[in-house]
């Protein structure tokens, strides 16, 4: 698997872009599962931390696309800096409520303005990736390559995070994910070398979701980020039903974990299945491996399981920016694939709300139920609507 790898970091500035995007992305995993423990551990609800939480991953999946505009229009050097001080204040002042103990409305408003000026720096990192390997066969190994990094950082995200705010302090957790953010945002937009040129736009140049594939695929990750926020949360509740709280943040990283693995694979493959067969098969594949998870009672069992149900992960996300990479005109790019992370973000919200609310009502293992209808939903809609994902003859790793 380490042969197609080998090569890739040698350009002029990419191991330095590649460093900043991971340690800036590193709050992706733990922003989420922080305000749940933190929220929680002071209001004793799951429903008010879900709400909260989905309220920061709403807000995210609104801005998402206009910040990977104004990236489009303005460069990423431009737009980094202000959007990544103003997040770390308002991570701030979501603290400082919770610790105040002031009204619930207060922690939802301050969750709004975190999630309205977080930044898709995963979609920016692609983005020069696309810039440096557009056209060749090295493009889906970069992109593989950052599916995996994405894992690695929800494996050690999530763990990190409850260990901190576990065995240190509740509000621990959320202090590192805010000084990762800001060391990996900055370091990212001050390397202008690697960073996408600004591409003139036509005046009537729209949206890239208007595109039917790019509006196909966005409708498959909602779904599946209704998945990944209500996984999140069932399984800290899980793991507090059968006393092991401080197990959570491990058993989503073995749902991480096995992303992580399958992703390795993927990409060291030169697939001779087009983009749109790859893609409608890892939506089955991810239906059939969330099964096993809503029947078992053992923390132990799950991790192994929820390590299972992960496999599909990478291969569905490397595939829906390859094609997205595809569908959308350069100078469109960023937010094209800022449309992927906001639709996966609109999914997390719900799947949050929805996960907070069934937990309480009937239990983590029942509310597991709600996780695999909506994979069911996301392979339905993609498998149905595959036809819009045809692509024209192009140099590329695989042919669609």
């Amino acid at each position: 698997m380490v042969g197609p790898y080998r090569g890739l970091f040698d350009g002029p500035g990419v191991k330095g872009f590649v460093l900043a995007g991971f340690i800036g992305r590193m709050p992706m995993s733990m922003l989420g599962i922080g305000v749940v423990l933190l929220v929680s551990a002071l209001t004793s609800s799951y429903a008010t931390a879900g709400g909260v939480a989905a309220m920061t991953n709403l807000a995210f999946a609104v801005a998402a696309p206009m910040s990977g505009r104004l990236v489009d229009r303005f460069g990423q050097g431009r737009v980094i800096p202000p959007f990544a001080v103003v997040n770390a204040l308002a991570l701030v002042a979501l603290m400082l409520c919770a610790g105040f103990g002031l009204p619930d409305w207060t922690l939802y408003a301050s969750g709004l303005l975190v999630g309205a000026t977080s930044l898709s720096l995963g979609s920016m990192v692609r983005a020069r990736w696309s810039v440096i390997h557009g056209g060749s066969g090295k493009l889906h190994t970069a992109f593989a390559f950052e599916s995996v990094v994405d894992e690695v950082i929800f494996v050690t995200g999530p763990a990190l995070v409850t260990v901190l705010a576990t065995a240190v302090n509740p509000y621990a957790g959320l202090v590192v994910a805010l000084v990762c953010m800001l060391l990996g945002a900055l370091a990212l937009a001050a390397q202008r070398r690697t960073q996408p040129p600004v591409q003139p736009v036509k005046s009537a140049a729209g949206s890239p979701i208007l595109i039917p594939g790019i509006a196909l695929l966005a409708c498959v990750y909602l779904a599946l980020g209704a998945v990944f926020g209500s996984v999140d949360l069932i399984t800290v509740a899980f793991a507090e039903e059968h006393g092991a709280k401080g197990a959570s943040g491990f058993l989503l990283a073995a749902f991480a974990g096995g992303s992580m693995v399958s992703g390795l694979w993927f990409g060291s493959r030169n697939w001779q299945i087009s983009l749109r067969g790859r893609f409608v098969r890892t939506l089955a594949l991810f239906v059939v491996g969330l099964i096993p998870i809503m029947f078992i009672g053992d923390a132990r069992i799950m991790a192994a399981a929820l390590f299972l149900a992960g496999f599909a992960i990478s291969p569905t996300l490397i595939t829906g920016f390859s094609l997205t990479e595809r569908l959308v005109p350069p100078s469109l790019l960023t937010e094209g694939m800022a449309w992927i992370s906001t639709s996966i973000g609109f999914g997390v919200a719900v799947g949050a709300w929805a996960g907070g609310r069934l937990t309480e009502m009937f239990g983590a293992s029942n509310a597991y139920a709600f996780s695999w209808t909506a994979a069911i939903l996301a392979a339905v809609v993609g498998i149905g609507g595959s036809g819009l994902l045809r692509l024209p003859e192009a140099p590329s790793p695989a042919k669609s």
